[in-house]
């Protein structure tokens, strides 16, 4: 069936199973480097506010995960998940998933580099040293070894199939042809198979898969290398009676207890599934958990499972006799510390190893970047956090030595840095096509896309004595900025003072611009003109808006891309689900966009099946196919009423705050506008959907049910974002005739994404009026505001959800983030570093409403934004001369400020709608941030400043000294006929 989200998984190609050559190659890679230098550990500070200092922990080394291949020593790689070490203790693995794609110096992607990897590290001594770094096309976390400790099998991701390695004369290959699991699609609608976690029994003779996307187990014979028996673990799949009951969706860990009994972790339903190993295998229990369990680890005996849960922040311990939950401890920090962190969670642990003696367990904490050391007791329960040991940014997996006396932790991101040439490297459709070869390959040579720039690392640390433990604490304390919270953050005092003054708060997320990008052409400010391809001309708005009131030009976006940017705009955090996930399905390897409250492209926000398919009739009807409202990537929230899971947005806070609001726009199922028209549920783009009497928003989260707006659209490239204004101004009159305008509105305008040319609506089809359109948007609804009784009581709010499709000077995650209205600065540049999480903070502190967790708990405010004394402001909707092209209904150009900002230069697009669907052809704009990246930006470039001036390369630093009006002189000259 030709579904809703059919094209969410990437048009894009993946990388074929490496060809025996290939792979004998790419894994002939055994130069030992050096020790890696220990690095002081000057804190790193991050997009989110936090800091990471790996290296803080005596004798500590950190090493990034490069694979050596010849020609590119400097080519390193992100996302590694899991470690394993061999039974006698000799070697490490290190498996990365996630995105780790890369082209060549031609600009093509080099298939034998755009894969995954199994890093092999001897670790006999102090120091892990690389001996080999394996191809693996696709992996999702599952590695395990053979109890002889000559094999190791790992799942093979989106290929479906378990790969075995065995070493031959000091060389670890692939053996044998892959093991097929068998599934030719996942559940839900478009939807890919997905191995996950894998585990070995102890003779060594089955093998047992989590199958995540079709919520079953795998058994494997290992010795007729062949699958024996599947298992749905879904209640309602083994008893009929139980249809619709939660349970067994999203596997993704699983243990062996000798070899009988596997545990598998239900990411999604918050629960272990026990499965008994018969021939058939059978669902033995299902234990319930508060959090979301992930990986998990047994005792010697056999007797406890230790399991690691995301959102409720705690470590379970579980008699395997009885399937009973004996204790759930919070892991997060020491007694002393998280007494005073207000119950507020965002630590994620998401692995557990077990010291020689089963008297500590050390677990990752990944939303926190530390180690925790829990203490157990006699009878294998935790009893306390001993201390805190810093890691690298994102720990996904820690490890033990045989001897019990060093750490071994894997970390999956790092800071970016500068991106001017702002690249993706994987290759939508009609490559052939694409002109200006040489430019083209450039800018994927460069190999800047943002995910490309985060990358993995390797920490080994000396198990801390108890005094380094204490100060390493105080370390990890200081680097989340809990102190803050623990003092109530008295620097939030002048923001605190504006309540009852500021009454109304408008939150408004765009799409995808980097600064330089938009302000890189400001008089003012820290941008590079050379990178400015959306100048003031394009931009009017944006920059009168800068200039007028306060230039942030120092503020980071907290999450990368879409996926992860949108939960960092609305919940201050992500979950360890997320994070698993979002390089995956980035890379096309994979998986669906489960980060705006739908999961396998369904509605879960709709929890009843008929509902869903009332909603949208492409829905199956199967009552196990997701059962309930429960969210895969949400976030919990503190205080979440009758303890709601996944209560810990924005919009949460609000309504437990007992504020008033309205959502446009925010987390809606945008299936209905990307399906095909014939289909049933299909919506199209509406200019007036209330007129007609269409309902065009179905919001993902049941808090929103009842305050969206069902007339305005949602993320949509066929429709200008001046018709989604004209819906906003429509409710907004209503409320100031009735006086009741919402204390917090949610607004998304997203026509600065760009896409979707060949039926764009209105003649708002070519980069620079899509631009246009979404710039004077936003220009008219301040200028609705400002001329309302709300001007003086009302501040907005605006930011990019992420900058992953923009080149910028400084770092790739800086972004266009403005702030006007009543209190607000007006004329000064603010370059203290701020965040998204600074942003929500903020909000936060005006409106009297509760952090969602510990990051915007512990942010600072952006204070600096805003003055004590009222101050008059007023705002004039400027007109980009680009729009007098489209069909919209604009003020005459004569009108009173209307036509103050229209450039000549700039009153036509350089290139039609053909030419941006040609350049643009085989990109998939019905879903955020389904795009060649590479290829989208490099015609961006190309379209709007021209053959004539090179595409930037990566810099650390540019020269301002040169006149703006020269740097941008190519630049106009393009645009005169």
């Amino acid at each position: 069936m030709h579904t809703a989200r059919a094209n969410v998984h990437r048009s894009k190609t993946r990388p074929p199973i490496l060809s025996a050559i290939a792979l004998a190659l790419a894994i002939a890679v055994f130069a030992s480097p050096a020790a890696p230098e220990q690095k002081p550990a000057t804190p790193e500070l991050l997009p989110t506010g936090q800091s990471i200092t790996p290296t803080a922990a005596p004798g500590a080394n950190f090493q990034k995960l490069n694979p050596g291949q010849a020609g590119h020593p400097e080519r390193f790689v992100g996302d590694a998940v899991s470690t394993v070490l061999s039974p006698d203790g000799n070697t490490l693995l290190v498996l990365t998933s996630g995105y780790n794609q890369w082209y060549d110096a031609a600009g093509k992607k080099d298939l034998t580099l755009s894969t995954e990897y199994i890093f092999v590290f001897d670790v006999k001594t102090n120091v892990p040293r690389r001996r080999q770094a394996i191809p693996i096309p696709n992996a999702f976390g599952g590695i395990a070894w053979h109890p002889d400790g000559a094999r190791f099998y790992v799942a093979g991701g989106v290929d479906d199939v378990i790969r075995s390695y065995a070493k031959n004369a000091d060389i670890w290959a692939e053996s044998g042809s892959a093991i097929p699991l068998g599934h030719s699609a996942g559940l839900g609608l478009a939807v890919k198979p997905m191995a996950a976690g894998v585990a070995v029994t102890q003779d060594g003779k089955r093998l047992v898969v989590a199958n995540y996307e079709n919520d079953s187990v795998s058994i494997v014979d290992l010795v007729t290398r062949k699958v024996t028996a599947e298992l749905d673990l879904r209640p309602g799949k083994s008893d009929p009676a139980r249809a619709g009951t939660p349970g067994g969706e999203f596997p993704y860990g699983v243990v062996v207890r000798g070899n009988s009994r596997a545990y598998v972790s239900s990411v999604r339903d918050r629960e272990i599934v026990v499965v008994d190993l018969d021939a058939k295998g059978h669902v033995a229990a299902h234990i319930a958990l508060h959090g979301n369990p992930n990986r998990m680890a047994l005792n010697r005996a056999g007797t406890r499972l230790y399991v690691a849960e995301d959102n409720s922040d705690t470590l379970a311990a579980v008699d395997t006799a009885t399937n009973q939950v004996l204790a759930e401890l919070g892991v997060t920090a020491p007694r002393e510390i998280l007494s005073k962190l207000s119950g507020f969670k965002g630590s994620n642990p998401n692995s557990i190893a077990l010291s020689r003696d089963e008297k500590t367990a050390y677990v990752t904490l990944g939303g926190a970047n530390a180690v925790a050391v829990v203490r157990l007791a006699p009878d294998g329960l935790p009893t306390s956090v001993a201390g805190l040991i810093p890691t690298g940014w994102y720990p996904h997996s820690v490890s033990l030595n045989r001897a019990g006396t060093a750490l071994f932790v894997s970390n999956g991101k790092s800071s970016t840095g500068p991106n001017p040439g702002a690249c993706r490297n994987n290759l939508g459709k009609n490559e052939e096509k694409e002109k200006n070869q040489e430019e083209r390959a450039r800018c994927h040579a460069s190999n800047q896309y943002a995910l490309q720039l985060t990358q993995g690392g390797l920490l080994n640390v000396p198990v801390p004595p108890a005094a380094a433990l204490a100060e390493l604490t105080r370390r990890v304390s200081l680097n989340n900025r809990w102190t803050e919270i623990m003092a109530s953050n008295a620097a939030s005092e002048r923001l605190r003072a504006l309540r009852g003054k500021i009454r109304h708060v408008i939150y408004i997320v765009k799409e995808n611009r980097s600064y330089d990008q938009v302000l890189g052409d400001l008089e003012k400010g820290n941008g590079d003109p050379r990178l400015a391809i959306l100048p003031e001309p394009i931009s009017p708005n944006h920059h009168q808006i800068a200039r007028q009131f306060v230039t942030l030009d120092n503020f980071l976006v907290s999450g990368g891309v879409s996926g992860d940017g949108w939960n960092w705009s609305t919940a201050a955090r992500t979950t360890d689900a997320l994070e698993k996930s979002l390089h995956v399905e980035y890379a096309s390897r994979g998986l669906s966009y489960d980060y705006e409250g739908a999961n396998r492209n369904i509605n879960v926000g709709i929890p009843g099946v008929a509902e869903r398919v009332r909603a949208n009739p492409v829905n199956p009807a199967d009552l196990d196919l997701l059962p309930g409202a429960a969210d895969l990537a949400a976030p919990d929230g503190p205080g979440s009423p009758g303890g709601q899971a996944g209560a810990g947005y924005l919009w949460d806070s609000a309504l437990r705050a007992g504020l008033t609001l309205r959502n446009y726009g925010f987390f809606l199922d945008t299936t209905r506008y990307d399906m095909k028209a014939d289909l049933p549920g299909h919506i199209d783009a509406i200019r007036d959907p209330r007129a007609q009497n269409v309902v065009v928003a179905f919001p993902t989260k049941p808090a929103l049910a009842a305050v969206t707006d069902p007339y305005f659209a949602g993320f949509d490239q066929r429709l200008p974002d001046y018709w989604r204004f004209k819906e906003w101004e429509r409710e907004f009159d209503s409320y100031v005739s009735n006086g009741n305008l919402p204390a917090l509105e949610f607004l998304r305008i997203s026509h600065d994404h760009f896409g979707s040319f060949s039926t764009a609506i209105d003649g708002v089809n070519t980069v620079e009026t899509q631009m246009g359109d979404n710039d004077y948007s936003l220009g008219l609804i301040l200028e609705k505001i400002a001329e309302s009784p709300y001007a003086k009581d009302t501040v907005v709010f605006v930011v990019e959800d992420d900058a992953q499709d923009g080149p910028d000077h400084m770092d790739a995650h800086r972004t266009v983030a403005l702030v006007a209205g009543a209190y607000v600065r007006q004329g000064p540049v603010v370059s203290r570093r701020y965040t998204t999480v600074s942003m929500l903070r903020t909000i936060e502190d005006l409106l009297g409403m509760l952090p969602l967790g510990l990051n915007d708990a512990a942010a600072a405010p952006m204070a600096d934004v805003f003055s004590s004394d009222y101050i008059p402001w007023t705002y004039t909707a400027k007109v980009p001369a680009i729009l007098r092209t489209t069909q919209l209904t604009l003020p005459p150009a004569a009108a009173a400020g209307a036509g103050a900002m229209e450039d000549a230069r700039f009153s036509h697009s350089l290139h039609d709608a053909a030419w941006w669907q040609a350049r643009m052809g085989g990109q998939n704009f019905d879903v955020e941030d389904d795009l060649d990246t590479g290829r989208f930006n490099r015609a961006l470039w190309l379209g709007l400043v021209g053959p004539d001036v090179p595409f930037p390369r990566r810099t650390t630093g540019v020269d301002l000294s040169l006149n703006r009006e020269e740097l941008l002189r190519k630049f106009r000259a393009a645009r005169k006929n």
